[in-house]
């Protein structure tokens, strides 16, 4: 399973990036309650997919887990230490052929922000 994370495709079929014993205690996380922490985690670090790859693959795990039709996800935030409720998420539910576009883009070093805008989030389109 694939997931665009920003402008980061993570797999999340390599081993998994979470406990047992972890994943059991965020069971009881609601998809509200994951939501939140990724405002809270890209309010903080606004490149937390490259500057901690590990902790935004556990977040891409979570919102996978919770909602299991989603595989992208971007938070945009305006500045690093900015303010939480400034974080503007977004979702969508990409096809399989598209994720693997994105992959071999990103294996070959020519995915970044701008070509990921382009390819699916268009806020930049205006």
């Amino acid at each position: 399973m694939l997931f665009l994370l920003n402008d980061v495709v993570f797999d999340l079929e390599e081993t998994c990036p979470v406990t047992p014993g972890d994943a059991r205690r965020f069971d009881r996380l609601g998809l509200d309650y994951v939501l939140e922490l990724g405002c809270e985690l890209f309010a903080e670090d606004p490149l937390l997919h490259h500057n901690d790859p590990q902790r935004a693959r556990r977040l891409a795990w979570l919102i996978h887990d919770r909602s299991p039709e989603v595989n992208a996800a971007l938070f945009a935030a305006p500045a690093a230490g900015c303010a939480p409720e400034l974080v503007e998420p977004q979702f969508c539910a990409l096809p399989t052929p598209v994720m693997r576009q994105l992959q071999a883009r990103a294996s070959k070093g020519k995915l970044d922000a701008v070509s990921a805008d382009k390819a699916v989030w268009m806020r930049l389109a205006a």
